[in-house]
């Protein structure tokens, strides 16, 4: 969690929500008014955005106090309560779309990584999320993928290497892009190539990737990849990495993961997630 960017993205959000002030509650809410009021999950979900909720309050007024009563990644039942607030009522109010908003998306995120795992089963394959994000909420959506009990991959471009097929068609060949990225990038990162057929996996094999994306094969495809780099590294085990993505759904993800691949991406994690419904409820 980065507090600076936390601070930003809130302010951002409050900024959009309240901007010069909350016209309704100042209307009506006397300024000397305390209240108390608890944050409640109307559905069954994994819990995830609690930092950003205790930030926007934060933000809005310091005298109202939060008190958690449930953990990030914590499976809550329809009726659980999240946590407490208590404080000067009109601030709470003024707080309480925001605050929502960030816990019902995050929520989301985590809810559905934890039904992607759940289907992988007891396959050794990993699920993992993508670059695509909400922009400005990377970070707090890569974490609710982490508390639904996913993986990540690459944060952002500057902290991996994944040659894409663009890369390929403007270095020339796969054997020309891993030579170049291997020579300019630190010993410490693994260099990933992706491809879509088993010729391309045969070249990136050569070309000694550490890692191969298989985009958009389906299960036979995928039991062929692994057959040919497990065949590869003989007689030894196989060393390069491979990860499967591209369309896998809750309904495919299983056989995907029983074909021995690595790790499995999917970009639903954070682009199609569905936000839970969850509730503010004055005492």
């Amino acid at each position: 969690m980065n507090p600076a960017a936390l601070k930003d993205i809130v302010a951002l959000a409050l900024m959009e929500d309240v901007g010069p002030g909350d016209l309704t509650t100042r209307s009506i809410i006397p300024d000397e008014l305390e209240g108390r009021a608890s944050l409640v999950a109307r559905e069954a979900l994994v819990l995830s955005g609690l930092g950003a909720a205790a930030e926007t309050l934060r933000q809005v007024d310091r005298r109202i106090v939060f008190t958690p009563l449930a953990a990030e990644g914590g499976r809550l039942a329809p009726g659980s309560e999240i946590a407490r607030l208590a404080g000067p009522a009109a601030s709470i109010l003024t707080a309480e779309r925001v605050c929502l908003n960030f816990l019902m998306r995050l929520s989301g995120v985590a809810t559905l990584t934890a039904r992607y795992v759940k289907a992988v089963g007891r396959s050794q394959a990993a699920v993992v999320d993508t670059r695509k994000t909400t922009p400005g909420l990377r970070f707090l959506e890569k974490a609710a993928v982490r508390h639904g009990g996913g993986r990540n991959h690459r944060f952002a471009l500057y902290d991996g290497l994944l040659i894409k097929d663009n890369h390929i068609a403007a270095a020339g060949s796969i054997a020309l892009a891993v030579g170049r990225a291997r020579a300019a990038a630190p010993h410490t990162l693994k260099i990933e190539v992706e491809v879509d057929t088993l010729e391309q996996l045969k070249e990136a094999l050569a070309a000694g990737a550490d890692l191969v994306l298989l985009d958009n094969m389906g299960p036979d495809l995928l039991r062929r990849a692994v057959a040919l780099t497990e065949a590869f590294h003989a007689p030894g085990p196989r060393r390069t990495g491979l990860e499967a993505s591209g369309g896998i759904t809750l309904k495919t993800i299983g056989e995907v993961a029983q074909t021995g691949v690595d790790l499995i991406s999917v970009g639903a994690l954070t682009h199609s997630a569905p936000a839970v419904d969850l509730g503010l409820d004055w005492e």
